[in-house]
């Protein structure tokens, strides 16, 4: 049975455990990883504030250092799904 994930992104999995959240399919090339650093209260809720995301090979030979792509911080995970999935959508296409 295939997995089906709860929650998507422009079409994309997006699978969250506590602070960090991979998005996109591990059968292609790259995938994202986001790690909520940070939150704030907004109304009831404990919301992300800053979120470092990195753009990860999914190439198993390479080391764990090799993998990185790219990677920065941003104010919000909006803001960093939405760099993010740039970056993602880039780096597929050219592989």
């Amino acid at each position: 049975m295939p997995f089906t994930p709860k929650l998507t992104y422009k079409g994309k999995p997006l699978v969250r455990k506590d602070n960090e959240l991979y998005y996109g399919r591990m059968t292609d090339p790259y995938v994202l990883y986001l790690q909520i650093l940070s939150t704030k209260q907004s109304g009831n809720m404990q919301v992300a504030d800053k979120v470092h995301l990195q753009l990860l090979s999914t190439d198993e030979a390479k080391t764990p250092e090799a993998r990185v792509a790219r990677q920065t911080t941003k104010n919000g995970l909006y803001n960093a799904l939405d760099i993010g999935s740039i970056w993602l959508q880039k780096a597929n296409e050219n592989h």
